[in-house]
């Protein structure tokens, strides 16, 4: 029994983030419970007054707490790197077809 225990114990962790909060908590919450082999995943903020998250996989036992985390990080990586790619495309195209800067004809009577 003490084995097993020790071996169930590798799919279900709880991880603490310090000098963080809700944003990548939540994050990290969503993209954990997307993935099939996650069976549980929550976070909490331990008080108002801590800057630390407290983020509780457990998974169906195919991959290691450890490894889901890790690939839901991997996740968040990939969609800001999309993010700032698109977004960055996004700024270069308006530049190119306004030329004369960002103006926005604001303040204009």
């Amino acid at each position: 029994r003490r084995a097993r225990a020790a071996m169930a114990s590798v799919y279900e962790k709880t991880f603490t983030l310090k000098d963080e909060d809700h944003t990548m908590g939540n994050t990290i919450r969503y993209m954990l419970n997307k993935n099939p082999q996650v069976s549980l995943a929550g976070y909490s903020v331990p008080h108002p007054m801590e800057t630390s998250v407290n983020v509780r996989v457990q998974t169906t036992g195919e991959v290691t707490a450890t490894a889901a985390m890790r690939d839901a990080l991997l996740d968040i990586i990939s969609v800001c790197d999309h993010v700032h790619d698109t977004f960055g495309d996004a700024v270069d195209e308006f530049k190119a077809k306004n030329p004369t800067g960002m103006d926005t004809g604001k303040g204009k009577k």
